[in-house]
């Protein structure tokens, strides 16, 4: 298990470039409003209050009262991990300098006042308002799949109630059973997160002596993040376990039935599963879509050298409901362009410098113990886009402490974050 007292030094931060904001609201100290706690919003509000010795007036707008990260939450699932070790609560964060927590809902932006609506029927004022609303399921992109489905077919792409009734299906799946993941679509969130998510369910289930059982990932893509790494690993650890189809072997999704437990394709249909994981397309999510800074896809346009909206320039749109360019959506691109909407908002609000901007990831996957796999890379801002400088992935020969070592990277870098997040 982890141990949250442990801290991960972070690479030196990064700068952005942007003019200089006016605050519209007469005030002594600037307002700065972030909807959304997880490592996008949640970073943001850890670098204005750590740095700028209470000189703004700082809002977290967050639902939950207690936040369950999605990143990590494929270890529960495998048993390397207990649900209790990826739950944090903002108790701590509500007591650093010119912070408000408000355990709310936000409803609707109020782009021309400036002001953010809840659902308790308050607003609160915003100079600069940060959105960091993570991602929404698309109910209506898997035909007999709904919301009111997912209690039997769950997603569990948003951590909390239906990452556990996952595990429990899981828990609950036979020797010899069969599991059907529908693979999303691009973009999405952790784009090797379906992938790592198969590998936990089967490392769970050899654990439980269930070595018969089946996985089928139905994929709408011809490829997926770290394919060969992944397929090496199945073949190695869980033989004969885990089939992966592209389109072109099982010619789409033609319906799914949660009263039978059925997935039908255009090539077989698959019947009483044990467990059926629909994980679907996804959009940004409601607040930024309500708000009218998403564009026809469903994901928010930004510019690339401040993480400014294109479509208003007094809110920022951080992590997953971004169009990131060259950038995944994963846990630590959210939290690195935090960074850079941070930064912006001390140069525009407090005469802060303006350094440069610059971009970095890296997604861990586990395998199985002690197997760890990564991928990233570095990105700088371009006009159009977050363009990709450079990239790395593990080798397929790497060598088993190569493996470990990836493994406690990943463990380093989840307390860094969390404690920079909740601490």
């Amino acid at each position: 298990m982890l141990n949250r007292r442990r801290f991960l030094t972070g690479s030196a931060a990064l700068g952005a470039a942007a003019a200089l904001a006016k605050p519209a609201i007469a005030q002594s100290k600037p307002k700065v409003v972030i909807i959304g706690g997880g490592p996008g919003g949640g970073t943001v509000l850890a670098e204005l209050s750590s740095s700028v010795e209470d000189k703004l007036d700082i809002t977290l707008i967050e639902a939950q009262t207690h936040y369950t990260t999605c990143f990590y939450s494929n270890l529960y699932l495998g048993g390397f991990q207990a649900l209790d070790n990826l739950t944090y609560s903002f108790e701590n964060v509500k007591k650093r300098p010119g912070v408000t927590v408000v355990n709310d809902m936000a409803q609707a932006v109020d782009r021309g006042g400036r002001k953010v609506a809840l659902a308790s029927g308050q607003t609160v004022a915003y100079d600069l308002l940060v959105m960091s609303p993570g991602i929404d399921v698309d109910y209506n992109s898997v035909p007999g799949w709904s919301q009111a489905a997912e209690e039997r077919m769950p997603h569990a792409w948003k951590a909390g109630p239906q990452l556990t009734l996952l595990k429990r299906q899981l828990d609950a799946v036979p020797d010899g059973g069969l599991i059907v993941m529908l693979a999303p679509p691009n973009p999405y969130r952790c784009p090797p997160g379906p992938y790592e998510r198969a590998s936990m369910m089967a490392h769970a289930l050899k654990a439980a002596g269930k070595s018969k059982a089946r996985i089928v990932i139905l994929d709408p893509k011809d490829k997926f993040s770290k394919q060969p790494l992944f397929q090496q690993g199945w073949e190695r650890h869980y033989p004969g376990m885990v089939e992966w189809l592209p389109p072109s072997i099982h010619s789409g999704i033609k319906s799914v039935d949660p009263a039978t437990m059925t997935v039908e394709t255009g090539f077989e249909t698959y019947r009483n599963a044990s467990l059926v994981n629909v994980i679907p397309r996804q959009t940004a999510g409601s607040i930024a879509r309500t708000a009218g800074l998403t564009d026809e896809k469903g994901y928010c346009p930004i510019d690339p050298f401040t993480m400014k909206s294109r479509m208003d320039p007094h809110i920022f749109v951080v992590g997953d409901a971004c169009i990131g360019g060259d950038m995944p959506k994963s846990a630590y691109a959210s939290s690195n362009q935090a960074q850079i909407a941070a930064m912006t908002i001390k140069a525009e609000l407090l005469n802060m410098p303006k350094p440069e901007a610059g971009f970095n990831n890296t997604c861990w996957s586990l395998i199985d113990t002690d197997d760890s796999v990564k991928i990233g890379g570095t990105y700088k801002p371009t006009p159009e886009k977050i363009k990709e400088e450079s990239s790395f992935i593990s080798k397929m020969e790497d060598t088993p402490e190569i493996r470990r070592t990836n493994y406690e990277e990943s463990a380093s870098w989840y307390v860094g974050l969390t404690t920079k997040l909740f601490a």
